[in-house]
């Protein structure tokens, strides 16, 4: 089915445009929605995915500067770190190169929500979303 998006101005860098959209398909579009648009130039964007009764959820955030960030999400939306991927996280550190901290934020995608968060208020007109805290 054809999509239509609505842009509105986009405050948080002059010139720029911003959109939202929210769908419904089978699973593993949204790997399909991602890949097709890392390749438009100068696109920020994110893509979410909710899990299944039969498979996990997903998320993935690009940004020119860093590529893509993938992650699989629980049914409440929490990233999940695949265990081997924390072990190396773990290697890496004790071995000097780097420090835990830092390799566990890359893991959760903490360098993509530190740029995309400025993209993220909406402007005026633009749609608003309010989430609530899950305590």
């Amino acid at each position: 089915m054809p999509v239509n998006f609505d842009w509105t101005p986009q405050p948080a860098q002059a010139g720029t445009y911003r959109a939202e959209l929210f769908w419904s398909g089978a699973v593993g579009s949204a790997a399909a929605i991602a890949s097709a648009l890392k390749g438009w130039t100068h696109l920020r964007f994110e893509v979410t995915e909710d899990g299944t009764s039969t498979s996990e959820g997903a998320r993935y955030s690009f940004t020119p500067d860093l590529g893509v960030f993938h992650a699989m999400t629980g049914m409440h939306g929490d990233i999940m770190i695949p265990e081997d991927r924390l072990k190396a996280a773990v290697v890496k550190a004790a071995l000097g190169d780097t420090t835990l901290e830092l390799e566990v934020d890359k893991l959760l995608g903490k360098p993509w929500d530190d740029e995309l968060e400025t993209f993220r208020h909406a402007g005026e007109g633009a749609p608003v979303r309010w989430l609530h805290q899950v305590v």
